[in-house]
């Protein structure tokens, strides 16, 4: 059998190719980028054998494991683990802590199929130690800038200018306000702390030790940031980008509106419209009590005019109208952190002059 892998940042710094042979309902609650689930056991295969192991033991559980995953059943799976290690000769397999279940695929590739297959050693639960650790350090030996402006200044766009900007909403699949949500879902919390963790480890290769983040609540819908992170956060300094309002409008408006509309229609077909609708209305009622009951009703109206207009003539022009009136529920938001920051703030200015600052302010150290 060939040696255990134990090389994690090789690994994620070449996006190696892996199997990940747990089973689906561990797959869910956490994976790697780009890696693909070819589980040995089902869920129900997993839970049958676990409680063998509780009340018979181990070795009873393993000869559970083997009358579950044989014949027929062996063979169907069989045929993905080698038709996976053929496709991606440089990849590698594991299980939850580098066991038993990756060893038994990785000896029948080898018996049964010829191929010998690298297992990463420790598993999943070293490589997930491996890329917490990752984000530990960077936040302990890095420079961090935040990224703060009025909705729709074009943070993110500033973000994806920078080679050393970390896009946490893209992470989190999700834009970080109360009409955030995108199409598609958000992934799970340990998968959000896996990409920031293994973009920074890319960028840190690179020899970038400064980073320039959007300035974010803890929350991003339903993902958390790394409680270390968000500490360091209440202390970094900040850079403020300015933007009129007529721009903030129309950004706002091909954001949350006209590109996420063509989200829903690419995924749902000819129910998007309305469930895009669905989304917009939630997102507002969300916020109903903050807004108040007459401000609501306004905004809510002024929405629904600009959503049947759409569905009728598909001009999305009317819906500047709530997106104007939502300002003065965030505005005042922004403007009240903005003074509260006042003292972190070292530099603030319209997106030219901040991709200009923060450029040179990134080349001295990195």
């Amino acid at each position: 059998m060939p040696i255990d892998i134990t090389d994690y940042r090789d690994i994620f710094l070449n996006d190696r190719p892996m199997m990940d042979t747990r089973a689906p309902v561990e797959f869910v609650k956490g994976a790697f980028p780009g890696v693909v689930n070819l589980p040995l056991m089902t869920d129900d295969e997993r839970q049958r054998v676990g409680t063998c192991y509780k009340q018979q033991g181990q070795q009873a559980a393993i000869v559970l494991g083997h009358q579950l995953v044989s014949g027929a059943t062996l063979q169907e799976r069989l045929a993905r683990w080698t038709a996976f290690a053929q496709a991606n000769p440089d990849g590698y397999l594991y299980c939850f802590r580098g066991g038993l279940r990756s060893h038994l695929v990785q000896k029948v590739l080898k018996d049964e199929s010829g191929i010998d297959y690298p297992r990463v050693g420790g598993g999943y639960k070293a490589m997930r130690t491996f890329l917490l650790e990752t984000v530990e350090q960077a936040v302990e030996q890095c420079d961090f800038v935040l990224l703060g402006g009025l909705t729709g200044s074009g943070k993110t766009e500033v973000l994806h200018q920078l080679h050393n900007g970390l896009d946490l909403e893209g992470y989190a699949n999700h834009r970080g306000s109360s009409f955030g949500k995108r199409a598609t879902g958000q992934p799970s919390n340990i998968d959000f702390e896996n990409r920031l963790a293994v973009d920074v480890l890319k960028k840190r290769a690179r020899g970038i030790e400064q980073f320039v983040l959007e300035d974010e609540s803890r929350m991003i819908g339903s993902c958390a940031l790394p409680l270390n992170l968000h500490r360091g956060m209440q202390a970094y300094p900040m850079v403020w980008l300015e933007e009129s309002l007529e721009n903030r409008v129309e950004r706002v408006l091909r954001d949350y509106v006209i590109d996420l509309c063509a989200q829903f229609n690419a995924e749902f077909g000819e129910a998007g419209l309305s469930l895009f609708a669905e989304r917009l209305t939630q997102s507002l009622a969300n916020i109903h009590k903050r807004l108040g009951g007459e401000r609501y009703q306004h905004l809510h109206g002024l929405m629904q005019d600009a959503l049947a207009e759409q569905a009728r003539t598909g001009s999305v022009d009317l819906h500047r109208g709530w997106i104007v009136g939502l300002r003065e529920y965030y505005d005042p938001m922004y403007a009240f952190q903005r003074e509260k920051k006042g003292a972190r703030i070292e530099f603030a200015g319209e997106q030219a002059a901040v991709l200009e600052y923060l450029r040179e302010r990134g080349a001295r150290r990195g």
